[in-house]
């Protein structure tokens, strides 16, 4: 057992994340991994209790994760908190609190044991991205025809999330997306309502990508451009074919497509766990390929570079 102990010990002690456990009788540290002083300074023997905790919280978040993490703990309900933890030189870094609550015999809360995760650059990407997004309302980044946002943001946002994937080492995935026979639509149908027919496919779009980071943009003319971060190949496939599947279920009308009645898109889709030699447009123009590549062989279909 002697032995066990020392092997889950070093595991604990070779992780990134930081494991700890406070005593519940008295709020005190029974142990806390050595890693914390790596990641903020603070030497390990300094965390005696749970006020050394507290006072070691940025003040704009003490109180909302004090008083959230006490009351969780006194219902014995697991819980996590992200906050602002405060280095020894005065700085700070963004933290990731895991905390299980743990029991004895009769049921009471005996122990609190969790990880502390250092989410830093993740919460930097996030800020940068609200950075962004509050620069696309202030300075127009928004393409004045279908609402989504134009090139001018889709170059900013692609840096971003390029730059996180590679760090994080996280599939990136784009998504290239051109209206079949759209000069043919025009015209036939006149200016007017090949400006309607963008707005259609552009919120169509919009509703294929569901989730908060995903980005939809127009590219320019009639082709569009998802981005979708921390997706897969085969997420990237699912979301490529509930675009066609949305166009095609809208049934817009296009007499001079060529490959049907109905208004039809072809596809590029890339997927790309971005190093350190490689450049996000690149990349883009790798998806365009595939995307040219679609329409070569009949559109109204995706190519995949996976």
């Amino acid at each position: 057992m002697e032995d066990d102990s020392a092997v889950y010990k070093t595991l604990l002690e070779s992780t990134q994340a930081i494991p700890w456990k406070i005593n519940w009788s008295d709020l005190t540290f029974a142990y806390i991994g050595p890693q914390i002083e790596a990641l903020l300074g603070w030497p390990q023997d300094s965390w005696k209790g749970i006020d050394d905790w507290a006072s070691r919280i940025h003040e704009e978040d003490r109180e909302r994760v004090v008083n959230f993490c006490v009351a969780q703990s006194k219902a014995g309900t697991d819980h996590e908190a992200d906050y602002r933890a405060l280095t020894k030189d005065g700085d700070y870094i963004w933290i990731r609190d895991v905390v299980h609550v743990v029991r004895n015999g009769d049921g009471d809360v005996d122990a609190l044991i969790g990880f502390m995760f250092d989410i830093n650059e993740r919460k930097k990407t996030e800020q940068e991205l609200v950075r962004l997004q509050k620069e696309l309302e202030e300075l127009s980044f928004k393409d004045g025809l279908t609402g989504v946002a134009n090139r001018r943001m889709f170059d900013s946002i692609i840096d971003v999330e390029w730059v996180n994937a590679r760090r994080n080492h996280q599939p990136l995935s784009v998504i290239m997306i051109d209206i079949d026979y759209f000069k043919q639509y025009n015209d036939h149908y006149g200016h007017i309502q090949g400006d309607d027919c963008l707005k259609q496919v552009a919120t169509l779009l919009s509703k294929a990508a569901t989730r908060a980071r995903d980005f939809v943009g127009r590219f320019g003319g009639e082709e569009f451009v998802l981005v979708l971060p921390e997706t897969d190949a085969d997420a990237a496939k699912k979301v490529a074919e509930r675009c066609i599947q949305m166009i095609r279920d809208a049934q817009i009308p296009h007499e001079k497509s060529g490959i049907g009645a109905d208004l039809t898109v072809s596809l590029g889709v890339g997927t790309i766990i971005p190093l350190h030699n490689t450049e996000a447009m690149a990349f883009v123009e790798d998806v365009d390929r595939l995307l040219y590549k679609a329409k070569e062989n009949g559109r109204n279909r995706a190519e995949f570079n996976q």
